[in-house]
């Protein structure tokens, strides 16, 4: 295995733009610079909205802008069964916990935590019983398993002070260099749903480590998900890879490039007849 590693990630939730365009090149090109291996994983944990039409037109996109990575492509939809053993050892550490509470009700506890720390669930002021949670099982109750923070501290001891990851390119705010974990900025995420057997928190903490990355490079939007990784690799004995991440596209409005405000798709360049290399010069100026 190469010492450099690094990946391409996309949800087949819709179609690629030039912001994923400009992700890829940079996580391609910084392979190549380093003379490491490229990789592309498809991430369609989200059954609901992951389609299959996206996925072929996602590879045709790669392939259109010349990018080239080792096979076999990794189809997280496929190894729900490692997810589902990773679930289980975190289960067996005793820093999960069911919770039934829906949507609405978490944004609720959220709005009345005391001032500065209302941003995120803490999880509940007490557990629930063993008794309790048994009756809203046998209702067939839906549920999510969440990452007790509080448990994960105790479990890691002197460990939870020295979490820590390097960011080898930029944070949001100009983060760089040797920078302390704090998983409590993202409050106790979920990392399952009884429907969906994992989250994306869980599911790519697993599969850079299963794969080998070395080098995580990816936007900014997804720093702060760096605290909450950090914290499942140390609980399941994974290695911290080392963290580039690195500016987004915005439109002309200032604000970032997404699927859901129909930014202008690769396949819209393709059909215009702009050549490949026209689009890398244009995202090489931003």
């Amino acid at each position: 295995m190469s010492d450099f590693v690094t990946r391409f990630a996309p949800s087949p939730s819709g179609l690629l733009h030039k912001g994923h365009a400009y992700s890829a090149l940079y996580a391609f090109a910084a392979a190549q610079k380093a003379g490491g291996c490229f990789i592309l994983r498809i991430e369609d944990i989200d059954t609901t909205r992951c389609r299959a039409p996206f996925e072929r037109a996602i590879i045709e996109d790669l392939h259109w802008l010349g990018l080239r990575w080792e096979e076999p492509v990794r189809r997280q939809s496929d190894h729900f069964d490692d997810y589902k053993c990773a679930l289980k050892k975190l289960e067996n550490l005793g820093v999960l916990y069911r919770c039934f509470l829906t949507r609405r009700e978490v944004l609720s506890e959220i709005v009345r935590a005391p001032h500065g720390v209302g941003e995120v669930y803490q999880g509940p002021d007490t557990p629930m019983s063993q008794n309790e949670e048994a009756k809203w099982l046998a209702r067939g109750e839906a549920y999510a398993w969440r990452l007790s923070l509080r448990a994960a501290r105790d479990v890691l001891g002197p460990r939870w002070a020295q979490l820590q990851f390097i960011e080898d390119g930029t944070g949001p705010n100009g983060e760089h260099g040797k920078i302390h974990a704090q998983p409590q900025r993202l409050g106790d995420v979920v990392l399952a749903r009884k429907d969906i057997g994992t989250s994306y928190h869980l599911a790519v903490t697993h599969d850079d480590a299963l794969q080998g990355i070395t080098h995580i490079i990816r936007g900014q939007d997804l720093f702060e998900s760096t605290h909450i990784h950090v914290l499942i690799q140390a609980l399941l004995d994974m290695p911290t890879p080392t963290y580039r991440h690195h500016r987004l596209l915005l439109d002309e409005t200032g604000k970032r490039l997404a699927k859901r405000d129909f930014a202008s798709t690769l396949q819209d360049f393709r059909q215009s007849g702009q050549s490949a290399v026209a689009l890398q010069e244009s995202l090489r100026s931003l």
